[in-house]
């Protein structure tokens, strides 16, 4: 059996687990928490695009999650007497953090390196701040407080109210991101996005350009985050500054490193082990945080490039460059270089 058959098998094996994890664990803590593992699974994809196709560090991807949560409250809870359907709302939530993520991107991706990310570190701690003061002297986002009593998502007529419910429908849009990762990373973009990040001046010289290809990865990355946020809200019925602090900008990068830059597969692991561990050394009390840690770095010093790092692509590609009158360069001899 070829390789590709293998994997194939193996993608399909996971996809029918995680239908049927619900059915053979109908324990409420356990879906709640694979619940969770898609949540980030989510955001973890959409930072990969950023920080594993593209190169870019970006530390307060944090911000756009807590603006897709908050346009999703403002539109579906008492707070603005507004309760609009679920389906108008996620095209409401990508619009906006498209925005965002242009007026943060826009200015900002010409620099490089520490810079971006100082940068974009002072976009989440100001993002927060926002969330935190917008109550006065007009209430907006309801400051310490948050905004509660929000609508559940309702779709073609259901509305979800168990965590099984907010499993599948979490589940399906991990999906369709999944799906969309991979279509971009085998794209053309895709590939101007490796380019820049192997060496963003060769790619450059190459008539790549790298400002507009840096910007589609932020502002693809900062849409996905903002799905993810509008399902939070969803599920938690209620949305609090203090979900959105760095620690959770950091979790990400967290998930997306541990499990491999670059590799979708990969960040959907690191994501699984990030929110899973805690739980399962929840018994160690004060103790599991230093043991999550520990363990996040034996497995860092031995395991350096991920635990699923991508896959290297090989494919042979006919470059025919131009000739000093911009005719194409005629094919050598057989054995040439050219050949």
């Amino acid at each position: 059996m070829s390789p590709a058959r293998l994997r194939r098998l193996g993608h399909a094996a996971l996809l029918l687990a995680a239908v049927a994890l619900p059915i053979a664990l109908p324990d409420d803590y356990v879906v709640s928490v694979a619940t969770r593992v898609c949540l980030y699974a989510m955001l973890a994809l959409g930072l990969n695009i950023v920080v594993g196709f593209a190169g870019l560090l970006d530390i307060g991807y944090v911000a756009f999650f807590g603006i897709g949560s908050y346009v999703y409250a403002f539109l579906a809870s008492p707070h603005f007497g507004i309760h609009l359907p679920t389906l108008l709302i996620l095209p409401v939530i990508i619009a906006a953090a498209t925005v965002a993520g242009i007026v943060i991107g826009g200015p900002t991706l010409r620099l490089r390196g520490d810079y971006l990310a100082i940068v974009t570190l002072g976009f989440g701690e100001i993002t927060y701040l926002l969330l935190l003061n917008l109550d006065r002297p007009v209430d907006i986002t309801g400051g310490p407080n948050g905004i509660i009593s929000i609508d559940a998502p309702s779709l073609l007529g259901f509305t979800a109210s168990r965590n099984v419910d907010y499993y599948y429908l979490f589940l399906a849009v991990l999906l369709l991101v999944l799906l969309i990762s991979v279509r971009l990373r085998d794209s053309q973009i895709g590939w101007a996005w490796q380019a820049i990040r192997e060496d963003e001046l060769a790619a450059e010289a190459m008539g790549v350009n790298t400002t507009v290809a840096k910007l589609q990865a932020f502002v693809i990355g900062a849409s996905f985050a903002g799905v993810a946020g509008g399902l939070l809200a969803s599920w938690q019925r209620s949305v609090f500054p203090d979900n959105f602090l760095l620690q959770e900008s950091i979790n990400i990068l967290a998930m997306v490193i541990l499990g491999g830059m670059g590799s979708v597969l990969g960040v959907i692991l690191g994501a699984a082990i990030i929110v899973i561990m805690p739980e399962a050394f929840r018994e160690l009390a004060l103790y599991r945080l230093l043991a999550f840690g520990l363990l996040l770095m034996v497995l860092m010093i031995f395991r350096p490039q991920g635990l699923w790092p991508a896959r290297t692509t090989r494919r042979a590609k006919r470059v025919v460059a131009p000739g000093p009158l911009g005719s194409a360069t005629p094919p050598g001899p057989p054995g040439s270089p050219t050949q």
